[in-house]
């Protein structure tokens, strides 16, 4: 009872700070949200005993994505401009693919199915054979270290590209404003 309580109160609030977010024009108030939205979810996550997603939402969600947005917003304005289109074609193409999202997890097993095909393919091998296999008490480390060791080491690599690349970028842009700022003083 204690569990279903936290977890509708996590949700409650994931959908509150979605709303405040969609109402929010001042897009520091936008990041800083997102960051919170990102943290409930990974609390969210915690609870259902997703915790690896959970850690990795909690690191990319509210951290690196936060700091790339206020980097950003550095670059920009900081309050949204008024759109030039009516809301009415993002909310149907939300909408649809809303209702898409639903639809795909009708086929999905209940959750905590015993016989899902999640629990009863390479997982209950897993399960079984790990804790001979690697000697480390916890499910969630040797499966992420071990087994899945590789695939691990390939998404860490992709995050570590992708804030790299992004960090190019946003040093190439300062270094072109010095350079605009230095051309326009010796113009002058």
């Amino acid at each position: 009872m204690l569990d279903l309580f936290i977890d509708l109160s996590l949700f409650t609030m994931l959908v509150a700070t979605a709303f405040a977010i969609v109402k929010m024009r001042r897009l520091f108030g936008v990041t800083m949200m997102a960051g919170v939205f990102s943290l409930l979810s990974a609390m969210l996550l915690v609870t259902l005993d997703a915790v690896d997603v959970a850690f990795t939402e909690a690191a990319v969600g509210a951290g690196i994505s936060t700091v790339l947005m206020l980097s950003t917003l550095t670059l920009t304005s900081r309050i949204e401009k008024k759109p030039v289109h009516t809301p009415w074609i993002p909310l149907l193409v939300v909408t649809v693919t809303g209702a898409a999202i639903i639809y795909g997890t009708l086929d999905m097993p209940n959750f905590g199915d015993a016989n899902a095909p999640a629990q009863v393919g390479v997982a209950a091998q897993y399960m079984e054979r790990g804790p001979e296999d690697m000697d480390i008490p916890n499910v969630v480390t040797y499966i992420l270290a071990s087994y899945r060791g590789y695939d691990t080491m390939g998404e860490t690599a992709v995050v570590f590209t992708a804030g790299v690349g992004v960090l190019m970028l946003i040093s190439g842009l300062r270094r072109r404003r010095r350079k605009h700022a230095k051309d326009e003083r010796e113009v002058s």
